[in-house]
């Protein structure tokens, strides 16, 4: 069994090993594979310096990019923007624990009778299998017992976004949106 000495970022870390097939750390034996140690996951992400035309995502910024798309949109309580289409309703908003991300959560106007929910389930799993973007799921019963359908896309900015991307982000979140929800009046045949 081959040894390769040890480098500066190597995968499995620790002591640097002799050529000869022997070890300079005397607990370690040939072909025992100790697993790295546990890194702790980080709690935040570091204060990153941005360029100039990268900034903070804040539902300021979102409701500027809604402007330039000439996406109309009420402001609710709550701190999203909900914008309204013939046939769904598209939620912007940020979550996370510092509004890091940026969340766009489709709704069609439509439920699905509690009878249905295997149906349903099945027509989304169909979605998220054959689309890459916003993934859909069956929501908790209404008031009514009704059930309703959504997909949502969730991009964590906690980095920033530069003017461009954030619209082009939203534009997507939207047309997307629409067409999963045409899906499910058409080819879904669940609406």
């Amino acid at each position: 069994m081959p040894w390769w000495s040890w480098r500066p970022g190597h995968a499995g870390g620790g002591e640097p090993e002799s050529r000869g097939g022997t070890s300079t750390d005397s607990a370690v034996r040939p072909g025992v594979v100790t697993p790295p140690a546990q890194r702790e996951p980080e709690r935040s992400i570091p204060a990153v310096e941005l360029p100039p035309e990268v900034a903070p995502v804040t539902l300021r910024r979102v409701g500027d990019a809604l402007d330039m798309l000439d996406i109309r949109y009420l402001a609710d309580g709550d701190g999203s923007l909900l914008a309204m289409w013939e046939r769904h309703a598209v939620l912007f908003t940020l979550e996370g624990p510092e509004d890091e991300i940026l969340v766009m959560r489709a709704r069609p106007h439509s439920t699905v009778p509690p009878d249905w929910a295997d149906r349903a389930y099945r027509v989304v799993n169909e979605w998220n299998h054959t689309r890459r973007f916003c993934k859909a799921y069956v929501g908790d019963p209404t008031e009514r017992g009704q059930l309703p359908i959504y997909a949502e896309l969730q991009v964590p900015l906690g980095s920033g976004a530069h003017d461009a991307l954030l619209v082009e982000m939203l534009d997507c979140g939207a047309a997307v949106a629409t067409s999963f929800v045409d899906w499910l009046h058409d080819e879904g045949a669940l609406l």
